[in-house]
């Protein structure tokens, strides 16, 4: 196992650890939470050839971070993450699967993927989402990355009303194709929004933009988890001041 540091009470006073890993034993609780969320909670159709686990061609190319609980060790939330020579090996970053990634070869500096991102319904917190930003920061710190990029997911149970109103909402102050245009494979259908719909950030997202991210450009749905995937692009020289020390608390 690879270990990070402690980024538990320093901040949050929250009883949680963040540790960074490529060990089998790890990547497979990391794998059950997500089978747990993205298909028992979230009803998303997984090709999964291991019952109770969500696992793809990529997993065993990526890093894994999770965060655990001190007392019990429960994985409570996890991502994975993807650098350029882990997306040599795979074929390409997981987000060229969904989008068209003009640019891509001209971003200078190491760039980071972040993917399969979520979060244990008990735990559902600021805290929680801090600490994991922590070891990511950490990471991001330690092995100088320049970007962050990856995809934020909304649900479309409702046929794609909050997406499309989630996108009007971003797109004066948060699209931007200075460094990427991201082109999706599968673009939305048009949809007429009623007057009085509301945009709800998913807190994944919200978080994102809180940090600085930028919106590449338009969604893309993905049939098998029945969501809107937004393409998120983060320069690290970029962080948002007001969160920027909050993104960096690591010991």
């Amino acid at each position: 196992m690879m270990g990070m540091a402690q980024a538990t009470d320093q901040i949050n006073q929250t009883p949680l650890v963040v540790e960074l890993t490529t060990e089998p034993a790890a990547i497979r609780e990391a794998q059950a939470l997500r089978y747990a969320i993205f298909s028992e909670e979230c009803g998303a159709r997984l090709e999964s050839s291991v019952p109770g686990l969500d696992h793809d061609a990529f997993d065993s190319h990526c890093e894994h971070l999770l965060v655990r609980e001190r007392s019990s060790g429960q994985v409570v939330a996890t991502t994975r993450l993807l650098d350029s020579h882990g997306a040599s090996r795979a074929g390409g970053f997981y987000s060229e699967g969904e989008f068209h990634l003009v640019g891509l070869e001209y971003l200078r500096g190491p760039i980071l993927e972040i993917g399969r991102t979520c979060v244990h319904a008990d735990y559902r917190n600021g805290s929680t989402i801090a600490v994991l930003w922590s070891g990511l920061a950490q990471l991001m710190n330690e092995r100088n990355y320049s970007f962050l990029m990856g995809c934020a997911s909304i649900g479309m149970g409702d046929g794609g009303i909050q997406a499309h109103a989630i996108m009007q909402r971003l797109r004066e102050r948060h699209l931007s194709r200075e460094w990427l245009n991201a082109v999706p494979r599968l673009p939305l259908a048009e949809q007429h929004l009623p007057a009085n719909v509301t945009a709800q950030l998913p807190p994944l997202l919200k978080a994102y933009m809180r940090l600085g991210a930028k919106i590449c450009g338009e969604p893309c749905w993905d049939p098998a988890f029945n969501v809107a995937d937004l393409f998120i692009l983060l320069q690290r020289e970029q962080l948002c001041p007001r969160y920027a020390r909050h993104f960096k608390a690591v010991s």
